[in-house]
């Protein structure tokens, strides 16, 4: 499903670059590999690639300018000839735009999926603080009704 960003665009200032990455999010990756974002707590990710067929030294893992970006491609060291090819081993690059202070904490591959690990730091001086309000001490003013 397509939808139209074009109303937005009319009605905002500088907001252009995350409806271009909107839009163009799957259509130029594809469904190859399939992949899960799992989030376990507040500041915790986990990336899981479906990696079947891959071996470690197959696969690349790098973060630049805030893009974590996936590769594999297989050797074709004495390909076989199949009779039935049902497991994918074709090449691949996967890209994930990281939120700001994400970071790559690391990268393990178990039973053919490539899991990556990711968290979120966030600098003292962006987490929020509270502020205490100081009101003035209001003074109340008693009077009693005086008979004349």
């Amino acid at each position: 499903m397509r939808l139209d960003y074009s109303p937005f665009y009319r009605s905002t200032v500088g907001f252009d670059r995350l409806f271009d990455l909107l839009e163009n999010a799957d259509a130029a990756q594809g469904g190859y590999p399939p992949y899960n974002i799992e989030r376990s707590d507040e500041n915790n990710y986990r990336v899981t690639i479906a990696a079947a067929g891959f071996a470690d030294k197959d696969l690349g893992v790098e973060v630049a300018d805030g893009v974590l970006t996936v590769t594999g491609k297989r050797e074709d060291a004495g390909k076989p000839a199949y009779l039935h090819q049902g497991i994918a081993g074709r090449a691949f690059e996967r890209k994930f735009q990281l939120a700001e202070h994400v970071e790559v904490k690391g990268a393990k591959l178990e039973n053919g999926l490539l899991h990556i690990d990711l968290e979120r730091i966030v600098p003292e001086a962006k987490k929020p603080r509270r502020i205490a309000i100081n009101a003035p001490d209001l003074k109340t003013i008693e009077g009693g009704a005086k008979a004349a």
